[in-house]
């Protein structure tokens, strides 16, 4: 059976652990990391992986397409994991590194999960996952720019759920 599962921001952490898991467990799926040399370490951990960074259009583009083509065209559980926490005090954070933490937090999984929507469409069904944090729901100080990128995604993640009623995608 083929992969039908995309799993982003598998280089560490905890997109790592839960590959690991998933794999040692059986499941097919595919891991994605932001550098090359990840998804080379990655594959030979045992893993299928592919380049993909969400922060980057054309990489979206064609690590998407990498993995359809090892899952004949399917997508079944998309899990948007990959993100970074950007820490410092908002008074000295500069708009640029606000910029570039939305650009991965929200701005790449938002791109993601619109190219993927369409396939799950064509399937019929299909299960997006959104990696949150405690963070999306209350404030810590010296987080503001991970903190907002998370509350970003709660919204983001409640809308669509709203907008995908009756669509079998959830």
């Amino acid at each position: 059976m083929k992969a039908t599962d995309l799993i982003t921001g598998c280089s560490t952490g905890i997109g790592y652990v839960c590959a690991h898991g998933l794999h040692e467990k059986g499941y097919n799926f595919i891991a994605s990391c932001r550098h090359q040399e990840d998804v080379e370490r990655l594959r030979s951990e045992g893993l299928t992986c592919v380049q993909l960074d969400v922060s980057l259009q054309d990489s979206i583009s064609n690590g998407l397409s990498e993995a359809l083509k090892l899952t004949e065209g399917k997508i079944d559980i998309l899990f948007n994991n990959g993100a970074y926490g950007q820490a410092g005090a908002l008074e000295d954070l500069p708009t640029e590194a606000l910029r570039e933490q939305f650009e991965t937090n929200v701005f790449g999984l938002h791109e993601l999960t619109q190219a993927v929507i369409p396939i799950m469409r064509r399937q019929g069904h299909g299960k997006i996952i959104q990696h949150s944090s405690v963070l999306g729901l209350i404030s810590l100080k010296y987080r503001g720019a991970y903190n907002a990128s998370k509350y970003a995604i709660e919204s983001l993640t409640e809308t669509l759920r709203l907008e995908s009623e009756g669509s079998n995608i959830f």
